[in-house]
């Protein structure tokens, strides 16, 4: 009579189960942290998209009002503001402010323009902040890493912006 073996059938399959189990949890949680690498880095590579149409915006604007003098305080108020060119194109007014300006005051005239720049891949929003006198000009830029149809009707685009700021 043969001696009984213990019952130690089936070790060799639940270790390998188990081994293979951690491993798997183990290369979806790598598969994880991948995309969230990829979504951040492509996030990084909009914002700085954005960053450098506000900074293109901002420098149009500055040069506009620095030398061709287009922000100049007028008296009495105009009809609509002036249009700059920026990047060889056209400045447009924002849908939301069909002359441009969106306050006139005794003391401060403030105009705002949208600015299609690299080849209408990049959209930049400025506005002028000009005192009557000597006071200080301030400007603001936003830029966006969309075009400016995309800015103006977004239908659930993600975009990214960012802006600048200067005064004098």
């Amino acid at each position: 009579m043969t001696p009984r073996r213990p019952h130690k059938r089936g070790i060799a399959l639940l270790v390998a189960v188990i081994f293979m189990s951690v491993m798997l949890a183990f290369g979806l949680e790598l598969g994880a942290l991948g995309y969230k690498q990829i979504v951040l880095s492509s996030t990084a590579l909009a914002s700085q998209d954005a960053f450098y149409a506000a900074d293109a915006g901002l420098e149009c604007v500055l040069y506009a009002d620095q030398q061709l003098n287009s922000f100049a305080y007028p008296w009495p108020q105009p009809a609509s503001a002036p249009l700059m060119a920026c990047d060889g194109r056209s400045a447009s007014y924002p849908p939301d402010v069909p002359t441009g300006i969106v306050s006139y005051t005794s003391s401060q005239w403030v105009v705002a323009e949208r600015l299609s720049l690299d080849s209408g891949q990049h959209c930049a929003d400025v506005t002028v902040y000009k005192q009557n006198g000597t006071g200080p000009t301030y400007l603001f830029s936003q830029g966006y890493n969309v075009s400016c149809a995309t800015v103006a009707n977004p239908n659930g685009a993600r975009f990214s912006s960012r802006g600048i700021y200067a005064h004098y």
